[in-house]
């Protein structure tokens, strides 16, 4: 894989991250190409910055959000200018220490490159419930955990 798209793409990944942690909407938003959807936790979805926007700025103004803890698990060339980053992600609700594993999440970014420059197509965070398999929670969770603590040095 291309070493500067697979750059361009984390970091793309981690300024979406960041802009959520910063509940920041409108860069948030700005980072989606004009058609570029989202699907959220609960299955909404947007599509365009526009509605990106709106669907995320009332979450932030009404809701006290937890900031993600992420770790990327794989980013691959999907096409010439087409990149696909597949991370894991967690959320320390506010007040909190620790990770709350009912909200643990498997996030697929589809990344873009139009004139030049790297936009979100697609960003997709699903629940990882792994119905029937606490194991498996356990251990995205504890995952996580070794980023928080990694973090913290």
């Amino acid at each position: 894989m291309n070493a500067l798209a697979e750059k361009a793409v984390q970091a793309l990944y981690q300024q979406l991250i960041h802009a959520w942690n910063n509940r920041n909407a409108r860069a948030m938003a700005d980072l989606f190409a004009a058609d570029g959807e989202m699907i959220g936790f609960d299955g909404s979805q947007a599509i365009g910055p526009e509605d990106i926007f709106s669907h995320v700025h009332p979450i932030f103004e009404n809701h006290p959000t937890a900031p993600f803890v992420t770790k990327v698990k794989g980013i691959r060339l999907i096409g010439s200018d087409a990149v696909m980053l597949r991370a894991i992600a967690g959320m320390i609700p506010p007040g909190q220490s620790e990770l709350n594993p009912n909200v643990n999440a498997h996030q697929t970014l589809i990344a873009v490159q139009k004139e030049g420059s790297w936009q979100i197509q697609l960003f997709q965070n699903t629940p990882a419930q792994f119905h029937g398999r606490p194991e498996l929670v356990e251990q995205m969770t504890a995952e996580l955990s070794e980023v928080v603590k990694g973090d913290s040095k």
